[in-house]
């Protein structure tokens, strides 16, 4: 009984053995498969960009003769000495690149900061005080994320003519300060992220409401108010209608408007197109770069617990 025993736990233990050899095996299999499916989408992603970078400095003659650099006997066959920065001159000379580019950082950042600030506002109120109507005003708001943007269009033009703001600067940016979608994403994180016995114990030392807001609620939300900056800047930076519609002046319209009036009926100058977008994506990146781990966490607030 005592052989049959131990035969039978040598033949059990050995496939035991195996099976434990081909975990790990299938766990590098998989993350394998994963980091190639990422490194794909990466490159499939990155190539629009890398084509709009190298057409930026190709010549007219060179855009449509290569698909990135122009080829010749140079360095890694290319013929670096065909590349120019004559868009980027002509850019500037025939077109009011640098008023456009400093009107639409003007508007993008007052937009943002503006609609950043009153979206916490609104959101701090909607989740940490108790009056009457909180329950419809929330409906309210989430009633008006639903609408579709292009809906709200006419009755804000015809707001915007009985102030006699139109063609100026704060009829474009007085619509953008109340964003509902702004104060029931700060209502959200708010109510997750930021205590009320936290609230009640700085009221008991004597805080007014204005400095727990801004020493005590606004730093718990910081990861929120990072994406919702970039959310806004770029939504106000690529804004092709609005300014067209508030803004009507040639002198007073964003990037946007001049980067697509670039393209004619009967012809279209590739490259100054492609280097205006290249300055035009900068300094969304540049924003990005800074603000991305704050981006990344306010997406990602309220998916972990604990």
């Amino acid at each position: 009984m005592r052989s049959q025993i131990r035969i039978e736990g040598g033949a059990t233990g050995p496939s035991g053995a195996s099976g434990r050899r081909q975990r790990p095996f299938h766990g590098i299999f998989r993350v394998a498969i994963l980091y190639a499916l990422l490194v794909f989408f990466a490159i499939l992603t990155a190539v629009p960009f890398v084509w709009m970078v190298t057409s930026a400095f190709k010549s007219e003659a060179d855009f449509f003769s290569s698909l990135f650099l122009p080829r010749g006997h140079g360095f890694l066959g290319v013929a670096w000495d065909q590349l120019t920065l004559d868009n980027f001159r002509r850019l500037f000379r025939e077109v009011p690149m640098a008023r456009g580019f400093l009107n639409s950082l003007f508007l993008a950042s007052v937009a943002s900061l503006g609609a950043t600030l009153c979206g916490a506002m609104g959101g701090y109120a909607l989740s940490k005080f108790q009056f009457r109507g909180r329950t419809w005003l929330t409906s309210l708001v989430l009633v008006t994320v639903v609408l579709p943007l292009p809906l709200l269009l006419a009755p804000r033009f015809e707001l915007i003519y009985h102030l006699h703001l139109l063609n100026t600067y704060a009829g474009y940016l007085l619509p953008q300060l109340a964003p509902a979608f702004g104060v029931f994403l700060f209502r959200q994180a708010m109510l997750n992220s930021v205590p009320a016995e936290m609230i009640e114990s700085a009221r008991l030392d004597g805080c007014g409401e204005i400095r727990i807001f801004t020493t005590l609620v606004l730093p718990l939300v910081r990861p929120m108010i990072g994406a919702f900056i970039i959310i806004t800047f770029l939504g106000v930076w690529n804004d092709y209608i609005g300014p067209q519609i508030f803004i009507q002046a040639p002198g007073r319209q964003p990037l946007a408007v001049l980067l697509a009036g670039m393209s004619g009926a009967y012809e279209m100058d590739y490259g100054l197109i492609t280097a205006g977008t290249l300055l035009s994506v900068a300094p969304i990146m540049c924003l990005f770069l800074l603000l991305q781990r704050e981006f990344i966490s306010g997406l990602t607030a309220g998916t972990v617990k604990g």
